[in-house]
C-alpha cells in the first residue's frame, strides 16, 4: 500500500513538472507573440516596411498557446464542466461520475492525437508562406495537445481509481 502512494506521488510529480512545461513554453510563446506584433507596428509605422511574416508566425504560435494552455487546464482540471450534478451527488456517485469524465476526455484526447497526426503527415510537404517550415509546424501543436491530453486524463483515471479502492482495502485490514 506504501508503494502504491510513492508511486503515485511520483507521477503526479512528473505530470506536475509536463504540465508546467507547457505553460512554460506557452507563456514564452506569449512573448514571443507580443515582440513580433511590436516589430509589426514598428516596422510599419517607423520603418514604413511592413514585416510580412508576422501573421504567419502569430497563427503558429497562438495554436501552441492555445492547445498546451489546454493540456495544462485538462491537468489542472480547469477545464470547461459542468459540476452541478456531480457536486450534489455522494462521494462514490462523484467519484463514478468523475471517472466518466475523464473516459471522454481521453477519448477526446486519442482523437485529437490521431487527427492531429493525419493532418503534420499531410502537411509535412508544404511550407507556409513567409516563414519556409513545413506546414505541419502550425499543425503539430494538436498532436501534442492530443497526446499530453491523454496522458494527463489517464493517469487521472488511474489515481482516482487507486484511492477510490484504497479505502476499501484499508477497513478490510482494519477489520482483521
Amino acid at each position: 500500500m506504501a508503494d502504491r502512494t510513492l508511486i503515485i506521488a511520483r507521477a503526479e510529480s512528473v505530470l506536475a513538472k509536463i504540465s508546467s512545461a507547457c505553460i512554460i513554453v506557452a507563456s514564452c510563446a506569449l512573448v514571443v507573440l507580443i515582440v513580433t506584433f511590436g516589430w509589426l507596428v514598428f516596422g510599419r509605422y517607423v520603418l514604413n516596411v511592413t514585416p510580412t511574416w508576422v501573421e504567419q508566425l502569430a497563427l503558429v504560435l497562438i495554436g501552441y498557446i492555445a492547445f498546451l494552455g489546454a493540456a495544462a487546464g485538462v491537468y489542472d482540471d480547469s477545464h470547461l464542466g459542468v459540476t452541478m450534478f456531480r457536486d450534489a451527488a455522494g462521494e462514490r456517485i462523484r467519484t463514478v461520475i468523475m471517472v466518466i469524465v475523464d473516459i471522454v476526455l481521453a477519448i477526446f484526447g486519442v482523437v485529437m492525437f490521431l487527427a492531429g497526426l493525419e493532418l503534420v503527415k499531410f502537411g509535412w510537404d508544404t511550407n507556409l508562406p513567409m516563414l519556409n517550415v513545413p506546414e505541419s509546424v502550425r499543425t503539430f501543436s494538436m498532436v501534442c495537445c492530443g497526446g499530453l491530453m491523454t496522458l494527463f486524463v489517464t493517469a487521472r483515471i488511474i489515481i482516482r481509481i487507486s484511492k477510490f479502492s484504497q479505502p476499501a482495502n484499508a477497513e478490510l485490514e482494519e477489520g482483521r
